[in-house]
This record gives structure tokens, sequence and C-alpha cells, in this order.
């Protein structure tokens, strides 16, 4: 399978991601691509220890007017009936609240992915969460833990107070309760070089503390591995930890994975209006189909069927539960 779409062999004593595929019978390839991911830029005010993207408060990369109406644009004609906006944390970069309203126009379901700790700022004069519920916004937000060590090891100091009390505000305004449509998803990475517990498991005891210490609801709860790009990578390698990290991934390869993957069912444009089969290939400087391409030059979404570029931090997304 070695070509223009495997980006290589990254670890010497690690099996290529290519490599396995192959033992068992698979391609990857894209099915229907209905999302179109928008990262608005690297600026955060946390600096979380297993960010793949390097985001936090020093990072000048941010989407500008002009790239922002392009993938508005492009959301438009590509017909995506989701749109997943990240970061960095999407609610400090300027333009965040007119994407948002450009967006929600014509766009079914939009995502506004939160690490909880920059929601409750004043967003360039707008009341963000007010926002996010009139436009019936669902949100995905990062909560590793109730533990304020653990927490604080990954996210930073005070950053679970933080959290608590947008959490709390959110559920005031409707948030995570099932009947009011609008949705709370909660987002669990682990703090080091581990595999996540079994998502079942962990929601049932998120969801139980929450409500316990602080009568807190949420919808859902996903697991993710952390990928092994950026910040979280160059922690591993200090650390000596990185072929250990990549073995316990290879290990927790699961077959049934790979269809429910994101790169086969979205696309994500950078915040310079560089296309990418996921955020992580961004992150690692592989672009769509292994091809730079602009924002502006596609006329759809990607076909059904195109071959997507990976590299062997994609195990990631096929260990345990897989990627949401």
């Amino acid at each position: 399978m070695n070509g223009p779409f495997d980006c290589g062999l990254e670890r010497k004593h690690i099996e290529p991601f290519s490599g396995l595929l192959s033992k068992h019978g698979l391609e990857l390839t894209r099915g229907h691509t209905g999302t179109l991911q928008i990262n608005t830029g690297l600026l955060c005010n946390q600096a979380c220890t297993h960010c793949h993207l390097e985001a936090g408060p020093g990072r000048k990369e941010l989407m500008g007017p002009e790239i922002a109406e392009e993938v508005v644009g492009y959301a438009r004609r590509g017909g995506f009936e989701v749109v997943d906006i990240t970061g960095g944390a999407p609610e400090l970069n300027p333009h965040i609240v007119k994407l948002l309203q450009d967006l929600s126009d014509f766009v079914p379901r939009l995502i506004l992915r939160s690490n909880l700790t920059a929601l409750n700022t004043v967003a360039h004069g707008s009341d963000l969460p007010a926002l996010l519920k009139d436009l019936r916004v669902a949100i995905t937000a990062s909560f590793p833990s109730t533990e304020v060590l653990e927490v604080e090891s990954q996210r930073g100091v005070g950053v679970l107070q933080s959290s608590i009390a947008t959490l709390r505000r959110l559920n005031e305004m409707g948030y995570g309760h099932p009947a009011s449509g609008l949705e709370l998803n909660l987002i669990h990475n682990p703090p080091g070089p581990s595999l996540p517990a079994p998502q079942a498991v962990l929601e049932q005891r998120l969801r139980a503390q929450l409500r316990a210490k602080w009568k807190i609801e949420f919808n859902n709860l996903y697991t993710l591995a952390n990928s092994p790009l950026g910040r979280f990578r160059k922690n591993l390698e200090l650390a000596g930890k990185l072929d250990e990290y990549y073995s316990a991934l290879a290990r927790g390869f699961s077959p049934q994975n790979l269809s429910g993957v994101m790169c086969r069912t979205l696309v994500s444009v950078s915040w310079d209006g560089y296309l990418y089969d996921c955020d992580f290939n961004l992150a690692a400087g592989i672009p769509l189909g292994g091809r730079a391409v602009r924002v502006s030059e596609m006329e759809a979404a990607p076909e059904s069927g195109s071959k997507i570029a990976f590299s062997d931090h994609c195990y990631a997304c096929c260990a345990g539960a897989g990627f949401t």
C-alpha cells in the first residue's frame, strides 16, 4: 500500500499502519462526506499537555474574515449537513460570532468544540453561550475528570473550577437536558500515554460524579485516545515513551473502528484555507488526499470512494472505542 496516500513508517519497531490495514484486508477510503470541520486557529487560553496542535496563548495563527467567507461559501456549495467548529479555542477567534451566524442560515447542524474555560468569556462584545443557545448549536466540551490534580496536570491550574462553572451555566440554559434539544457532549482524553477506559463505563461513572457533586447533566461522553502529534508527542519523546505508546495503540487496534473514523465522513479546513482529511492530518501537515488544495478551489465535498491520506498517527483513531 505504499504510495501517495501512505505517508510512511514513523516508528522503527512498530508495524506501519498501512501494513496493518493490508493484514486485515482493509482500505481507508471515503464514504459520504457530510461534515465540514473548521479549525479557526491555534490561539487558546490553555496549553494542554495532550494537544496535537500545540495550541496556546502565544499562537498567532487565526482564520481571518476573507478565509472565513471562503469557508462559508464552501459549506454552502458543498451541501454539508454538519459543520464542526474547532481550534485552539474557537471562542477566541474575533470572527466567531459572524461565522456562526452566517453558517446557521443554511447548515442543519452546527457543533462548537470548547475547552469550557473560554466559553464564558465575552466573545468580542457578545454573550457567546446565549448566542449558541439562540442558534441551537451543539456543544462538544473537553472534560477529562472530576479530580482537580488530574485536570490541572493536563490543562492547568483552576481549569476544573472554571469548567464546572461553565457547565452549570449551560445546564441552567437548558444544555444537557434531553427534552431541551440543546446538546452538550463531553470528551475524555487520558492524562498520559495510555488508552482510555471503556467508554460506557466512564460515561456512567462521570454522570454519577457530576450529578452527586454539582448536579450537572450532559448528553453523551466520548472517550478518545491521544494522538501522538504536537505537544503530546514531544512530551512522550522527552519521557522516552513514544515507542511504548505506539505499541499500546497498535495493540489496541480494532478493525471495526475503521468504518467509523471521522476522516471517512469529514473534511477539515485550516485557518489559512487549506483542506485536510482530518484535524490530525492538519497537525501533521498532510494535505487532503496527499495534495495541497485550497478551500476556494473545491466545488463540492470530496467524492465517495476517494483515497484518504494516512500515516502511523492514525493508529490512535482505531484504538479502543475509536474516534468521534
